[in-house]
C-alpha cells in the first residue's frame, strides 16, 4: 500500500503520469499499471489501475501481425 501512495503522490504533484510493476501470484504473471487521468489544463483528476493476468504473454514466440 505504501508504493502506491507514493504513485499517488508523485502523480498529483504532477512528477509522473505513469507507473507499472509485476510479480508472480502462484503460476500468474501479474501486470499493474496506473495512469494519470489529468484535463487539459493537466490538473490531476484522478488515477486509472490497469490489472492483468499477462501469463500468457511470456509463452509467446514469433509474431502476429493485424493484416
Amino acid at each position: 500500500m505504501a508504493i502506491v501512495e507514493k504513485i499517488l503522490t508523485s502523480f498529483k504533484e504532477g512528477r509522473e503520469d505513469s507507473a507499472e510493476f509485476y510479480l508472480t501470484v502462484g503460476e500468474k504473471f501479474i501486470h499493474i499499471e496506473y495512469y494519470a487521468v489529468r484535463n487539459r489544463e493537466r490538473s490531476y483528476l484522478g488515477t486509472l489501475e490497469v490489472t492483468q493476468d499477462a501469463t500468457h504473454l511470456r509463452e509467446l514466440v514469433g509474431e502476429k501481425r493485424l493484416l
